[in-house]
């Protein structure tokens, strides 16, 4: 069996509260719900139940101290064709250090190499035909969105399945405590 993994920050329930306040105004968008809002580290794709117990262990060393972490502004991915809106993530060292680490704990498992730079962000909405006008005013409207900070003390492996007529499902596989 595989599965199709990928290693994420869950938003506390504060934060979350903020995020789907946010999520209206865009026609066309198929807005997140609140058990699928996170901050992907880094997606790692199907792996064979082998090699992502071999992952586990890898993400299970990770040593990275609890770091505050704070969403601030919002955008879209696609340019001139939107296909997703986002809330993105004020610098943190401590951040791209764990996604980094998480790149690592990748490639020891020989996984292929993360072809998109790391760009923080929580997605909001996947974009089916949304007009461009719509998506802009949405980051016109909140582009000086801040949602209040929160401590990340720990990172997860989830599983997902992606479903046709709706958004996919995700499971909480592995959780590790952050201690550097």
């Amino acid at each position: 069996m595989s599965l199709r993994l990928f290693a994420a920050i869950e938003m506390p329930d504060d934060v979350a509260a903020c995020l789907l306040a946010l999520q209206k105004g865009v026609p066309g968008a198929k807005w997140r719900s609140r058990e699928n809002l996170h901050l992907t580290l880094r997606f790692f794709g199907e792996m064979a139940e082998p090699a992502a117990e071999d992952l586990d262990a890898e993400l299970a060393a990770i040593a990275v101290a609890p770091f505050e972490l704070q969403l601030k502004g919002v955008g879209s991915f696609g340019g001139a064709d939107p296909h997703a809106l986002w809330v993105g993530a004020r610098e943190s060292e401590a951040l791209r250090k764990l996604a980094a680490d998480c790149e690592r704990a990748a490639r020891r498992v020989r996984l292929k190499p993360e072809p998109h730079k790391f760009t923080p962000h929580v997605t909001l909405a996947y974009l089916g035909g949304a007009a461009l006008d719509g998506v802009r005013a949405f980051e016109s409207r909140l582009g000086l969105f801040e949602a209040p900070p929160f401590r990340v003390e720990r990172f997860g492996l989830y599983s997902s399945w992606v479903r046709k007529s709706a958004p996919s499902l995700y499971r909480l596989e592995a959780e590790y405590a952050l201690a550097g």
